[in-house]
């Protein structure tokens, strides 16, 4: 198989990921927002919001491997603009939820997604970083990062999640949110300096 056909396999490899990460993210956040609001975890909903917002970045780099468009800046601030906009919300409603002492009820729904998200997110990042190597693209590399973000992101809801429904301790759910948002807001910064899933030179 000659340079060419391999490249090509190797796109559509990378093109069957981005399908599978929005495929993933998509259910993620459904599930979380819908287990969030049921049980009052800020920290739920905070991990769906920051799923919805990986979708549309996840669909840029999907749309420079089919059609290698590169005039994704608008969209890149878009996606800034919406991971900052959430940190705001997460910062917001975490604050309240302590100040008022809001417990959030148990969600083993929240503590599957996230335990199940903990396995799939380094191995979904594993086979970009690949596929990024065989390509020479630093947007599919970063691309990796942000998935490896999606498993910190992971870790630190399980933590909230899992110590409020087995402790009881109900602060650990909105100090879990709020160490979410110094992540979140990164991810926004380096969108709208355009060095997120889309940097390509």
């Amino acid at each position: 198989m000659n340079e060419s056909a391999l490249n090509t396999e190797t796109v559509r490899s990378g093109i069957r990921l981005e399908y599978l990460t929005i495929g993933w993210n998509s259910l993620e956040a459904i599930i979380a927002v819908g287990a969030g609001i049921v049980a009052g975890s800020v920290s739920l909903v905070g991990f769906g919001l920051d799923s919805v917002i990986e979708v549309s970045s996840g669909a840029i780099l999907l749309w420079r491997l089919c059609s290698g468009e590169h005039r994704e800046q608008l969209a890149l601030k878009l996606v800034g603009l919406s991971f900052l906009a959430l940190t705001t919300y997460v910062v917001f409603d975490a604050a309240k939820s302590l100040w008022f002492r809001e417990a959030p009820e148990e969600s083993y729904v929240g503590i599957a997604l996230a335990a199940l998200s903990l396995i799939v997110m380094p191995i979904l990042a594993s086979a970009k970083r690949r596929v990024a190597t065989s390509l020479k693209s630093q947007s599919m590399h970063a691309d990796s990062r942000q998935t490896d973000i999606c498993a910190y992101l992971s870790a630190i809801l399980l933590g909230g999640l899992g110590l409020n429904a087995l402790l009881g301790w109900w602060w650990a759910d909105p100090v879990a949110a709020l160490a979410m948002a110094p992540i979140i807001a990164k991810e926004g910064v380096e969108a709208l300096r355009g060095e997120t899933c889309c940097d390509d030179d």
